[in-house]
């Protein structure tokens, strides 16, 4: 009998955390990446928001812990609705207006992911635009930080458009990091790209010891489901991402918040 009360006990306090709690926490991961190229440069990478209606003090809450950061840069490879109507999405107009709030002393460079082209795509681009997010459609931007001449490039979603990793990478040389809502296409990068930083998975939301994820949207599982990825001499990086999608749960996966600084 007791031991019967204990199990009840348990599964009450897993229900709780996996719904409740863990969802709602919000970790800063931080990488320190061997790049000589990118040596000195500071790069915030925040993904997969799915703000909900009622989220106003959840995505002021992401914007005040990236601007804590001090980041040179400002990434994300989208979904920053959730779902994809109406009524299960905060407005992507106030989304992208308390976005805007975030300080990057070199700017705030994004992908669109599969919910935002689902719920709108162009709109949400020209929202974005309109608070001086870029939004990167298979093509790429030159920038200097820090005396350092960098190529952001950026692909389309795989779901909802069409990805053009040549397209994005045209005219480029390194350094270039990659931004691509999905994971899938590392094995079609060219490795001369210093990073690429990918989402989507959300690492899979639940997470079991030993054997990771149980389900990952990606046609190769749990091999680019989170974390940092060394494949044939290429660096990615693949976020829990902040938000969740279809179920609410999360265990063993907490959202993050992504730091990268690179280290000679």
């Amino acid at each position: 009998m007791f031991k019967r009360y204990l199990s009840i006990v348990a599964f009450i306090i897993l229900i709780v955390w996996t719904i409740f709690i863990e969802p709602n926490k919000l970790e800063v991961t931080n990488y320190k990446i061997q790049d000589k190229e990118l040596a000195g440069i500071k790069i915030v990478f925040a993904s997969d928001f799915h703000i909900k209606p009622n989220q106003q003090k959840r995505l002021e809450q992401i914007a005040n812990i990236i601007n804590v950061q001090n980041p040179d840069l400002v990434v994300s490879v989208g979904d920053y609705v959730s779902g994809h109507t109406q009524e299960s999405t905060m407005h992507p107009k106030e989304i992208a207006e308390e976005l805007s709030k975030i300080k990057t002393k070199y700017g705030f460079y994004t992908t669109l992911g599969n919910h935002d082209g689902w719920y709108d795509k162009a709109y949400i681009e020209e929202l974005l635009k309109a608070q001086g997010i870029n939004v990167l459609n298979n093509e790429n931007v030159k920038l200097w930080i820090n005396s350092k001449e960098i190529y952001i490039a950026g692909v389309e979603d795989k779901m909802t458009a069409s990805p053009n990793i040549y397209e994005a990478l045209e005219n480029t040389k390194s350094p270039t990091i990659l931004l691509t809502h999905t994971p899938d296409i590392f094995p079609k990068v060219p490795s001369d790209v210093n990073l690429t930083l990918a989402g989507h998975t959300h690492g899979g939301q639940v997470r079991l010891p030993l054997l990771g994820a149980l389900i990952v949207p990606s046609d190769y599982g749990n091999k680019y489901s989170s974390g940092l990825i060394e494949e044939k001499g290429k660096k990615m990086i693949v976020t829990n991402g902040i938000g969740v999608s279809i179920l609410p749960i999360r265990f063993n996966c907490p959202p993050e918040i992504v730091v990268l600084e690179f280290v000679e």
